[in-house]
């Protein structure tokens, strides 16, 4: 029916091959002397997706959820994943072989140093952990008198015989007529930063800053235009890009060369040992950079100052070309997701859609825009139980009929070049239940909380999150996931430093995107969640004594008005969603046929 390019549904490895994988590593660790060896879900640069050649956890143990980690001893081997992902690393992992525990609390950790015993030595790869966690994991060695001990060579490396090859994605200019600044521009505000840590370097050990600095793009890994590459940017002179040459046609390498000295990854340490000689006090990022770029810096005399990369927050508050270029995506995505709801509701009923359809759909739909360059994302489209899991993802095997009486949770998204989409939306397939319409009007009431919110200069995501999960706590009920994430510009669906969550402690600020999605998950029965994206923007309030913010909705896609109990909503709710459907209503029937130009009406009426 629809043809997807960007995803496959092939289920992971699993039986006789991963317990084979897991005997050869025990052996492969008894050679080396090593009594364990921890493997995370990570690449050199703590980056969400990694190329093929990075996936160590997914070829080692079945699960393919984006965070996680495994330990693995003689006689004992755990997988570690968040709330998240425990439904589907109970159905991924052989439960023979691994148990599946906390990631957050209790943390790894503390199962180490249950099974440890003095004198064991347990490796790890300097290069797939920050210094953070390795300072962790040796703090919990030590306290039962055994030892962590960095490799040289990942063990993983030396049994996986069918390794893929690592990425070589082609580079390409992200010009100012999407970037709205220059890269000169940007270096200078940079330096100035550099100037205020005190330090003679920053290291950009994380791709999306070097992307953003110098202007580029790039296709190495999948669902974010991202070429791997590190630099170094001096507090004066020019700064130095780590890249693989290959990557590069003349016109981006003359691109980069205009503002930087350009060099293959092996170079950067020596580069960074030459410049640590002298003593030198080098900023490192402590959410990205390898624990080996700090080793590598001490041994050479250095003083690694580890902290927060100051271009995070630079990238996070968008330009006004950036802003510009998000609305353009998104109303360009809401025809696409308007079309597709339309097509839900009149196929869906008859009961011969299933999962993969939806997410061949949605991606047929976008693909008409004749602008999607990838999706954001892999798409999330879970009938009935299948929506209970955070973070499904269909495959062949799990791939469920949509049939009435279900509810089905597509949480998608689209990679423009002007902009980075992601949308939850949740459909009734029939009759809904009064347990659901009850669930997921809680949802929708700490969805619009969100959304309505003003808050003053210095607000952080922490302070707001309570107010998306406020009426599912009446309920006695919750959810296991943060209620927002920051989302980039042509660049990382989930960017930091900002976030609604309780861990969201960066204050929010004019020009940040952040994603806005309650959510509720009946285990074996039904998932709901609500998402739009929203901009950071100022609000005028009459007599404020402070400047206050708030959010614009970027994205415009109707919510199934079958699933509300109006009767649960205040006056002002009930406003603000019926100005929000003639928005959409508004922005979106133009671009329609005749039939959905029906459909959109009847979906975005006034309650």
């Amino acid at each position: 029916m629809f043809e997807a390019h960007f995803q496959t549904f092939e289920d992971p490895e699993a039986g006789v091959a991963l317990t084979a994988r897991l005997a050869a590593l025990r052996e492969e660790l008894a050679r080396r002397k090593l009594t364990g060896f921890i493997v995370p879900r990570a690449d050199q640069q703590q980056n969400e997706y990694v190329p093929p050649s990075e996936e160590r956890l997914a070829w080692l143990t079945g699960f393919t959820g984006s965070a996680g980690l495994a330990i693995v001893l003689p006689q004992a081997a755990g997988l570690f994943v968040d709330g998240r992902y425990t439904l589907q690393a109970g159905k991924q992992v052989d439960g023979k072989a691994w148990t599946v525990e906390s990631l957050i609390e209790p943390p790894p950790e503390s199962w180490l140093t249950r099974h440890l015993q003095s004198g064991d030595r347990v490796g790890f790869d300097p290069w797939l952990h920050t210094t953070a966690a390795a300072e962790r994991f040796a703090a919990a060695c030590a306290k039962v008198g055994a030892e962590l001990v960095a490799v040289e060579g990942n063990p993983i490396d030396s049994i996986w015989t069918e390794r893929p090859l690592p990425p070589l994605g082609p580079v390409s200019i992200h010009g100012a007529e999407l970037a709205g600044e220059s890269e000169a521009d940007k270096l200078g505000r940079i330096r100035e930063e550099i100037g205020r840590l005190g330090v003679e370097a920053l290291v950009l050990s994380d791709s999306h800053n070097v992307a953003w600095t110098f202007n580029i793009r790039g296709s190495d890994v999948s669902h974010t235009p991202l070429p791997l590459s590190y630099a170094v940017v001096p507090k004066s002179g020019r700064p130095t890009i780590f890249i693989d040459h290959r990557k590069l046609s003349n016109v981006t390498r003359d691109h980069l060369e205009r503002n930087a000295d350009v060099a293959e990854p092996d170079a950067l340490t020596a580069s960074l040992g030459r410049l640590a000689q002298s003593g030198a006090a080098i900023a490192l990022d402590s959410a990205t950079a390898a624990d080996a770029l700090t080793r590598l810096i001490l041994d050479a005399g250095g003083k690694p100052v580890r902290g927060a990369d100051p271009v995070s927050l630079l990238k996070a508050a968008k330009n006004q070309v950036e802003i510009e270029g998000t609305r353009r995506a998104h109303r360009r995505d809401a025809v696409a997701l308007a079309r597709f709801l339309a097509f839900i509701d009149r196929e869906a009923p008859k009961g011969t859609l299933t999962e993969i359809d939806a997410v061949e759909a949605l991606e047929s739909f976008r693909r008409d825009t004749a602008a999607l360059k990838d999706v954001s994302f892999p798409t999330i489209s879970g009938t009935g139980p299948n929506g209970a899991i955070v973070h499904y993802r269909v495959t062949r095997k799990s791939n469920r009929r949509i049939v009435p009486g279900d509810l089905l949770l597509i949480d998608s998204g689209a990679q423009y070049q002007d902009g980075t989409t992601d949308v939850t939306r949740t459909i009734a397939v029939g009759t809904p239940t009064g347990e659901m319409r009850d669930r997921f009007t809680r949802v929708l009431r700490g969805h619009l909380a969100i959304a309505r919110a003003i808050f003053p200069d210095g607000t952080t995501g922490a302070q707001l999150d309570t107010l998306a999960r406020q009426f599912l706590w009446q309920a006695g009920i919750d959810f296991e996931h943060g209620t927002g994430h920051g989302v980039g510009s042509y660049l990382s669906v989930h960017e930091g430093p900002a976030r609604i969550s309780k861990l969201g402690t960066t204050p929010l600020k004019r020009g940040m995107i952040l994603s806005n999605e309650p959510g509720y998950y009946k285990t074996d029965a039904f998932g709901i969640r609500i998402e739009n994206l929203e901009l950071v923007v100022e609000k005028e309030i009459a007599g404020a004594e402070k400047t206050m913010n708030g959010f614009e909705a970027l994205t415009l896609a109707p919510i199934d008005r079958r699933l509300i109990d109006v009767a649960m909503l205040s006056a002002e709710e009930r406003a603000w969603l019926d100005a929000y459907h003639a928005r959409v209503r508004e922005t979106v029937r133009p671009a329609l046929d005749e039939a959905d130009q029906h459909w959109l009406d009847q979906a975005t009426a006034p309650l």
